[in-house]
């Protein structure tokens, strides 16, 4: 069987991220990371996630970048095209680490119990 391929998408800086980052290493579960920022992120691949976890997962309503938004922006956001321009305009809306293993969406955020069901 060939090693799964791990993906934590996310923002360097991001407290929840680097959590998640050091976990991971301390585990040795090896893990590619893609930085939103430098990298930033692509209609296909937030359709992607989105086959696996919810619209109203994905959009972190309760960041600093959420709340500093318009409402206009805020309502666009509520359809899944509006919620994508968003996302790729302002990745820091997403909700972080998204952690992908083989193309497909394991865990949003960071918790160590989870981890620890999923790395196992």
């Amino acid at each position: 069987m060939a090693a799964s391929k791990t993906v934590v998408y996310g923002i360097p800086n991001c407290d929840t991220v680097k959590k998640a980052r050091v976990w991971l290493e301390a585990h040795g579960v090896a893990f590619e990371f893609h930085d939103f920022k430098k990298a930033g992120v692509s209609a296909p691949m937030i359709e992607g996630w989105l086959k696996d976890v919810s619209l109203e997962a994905l959009v972190n309503k309760r960041g600093t970048t959420w709340r500093g938004l318009p409402d206009e922006t805020k309502s666009a956001a509520e359809n899944q095209d509006g919620a994508i321009a968003l996302m790729i305009e302002k990745p820091s809306v997403i909700k972080r680490p998204v952690v992908v293993v083989n193309g497909r969406v394991k865990t949003l955020g960071f918790s160590a119990e989870q981890y620890a069901t999923l790395f196992a």
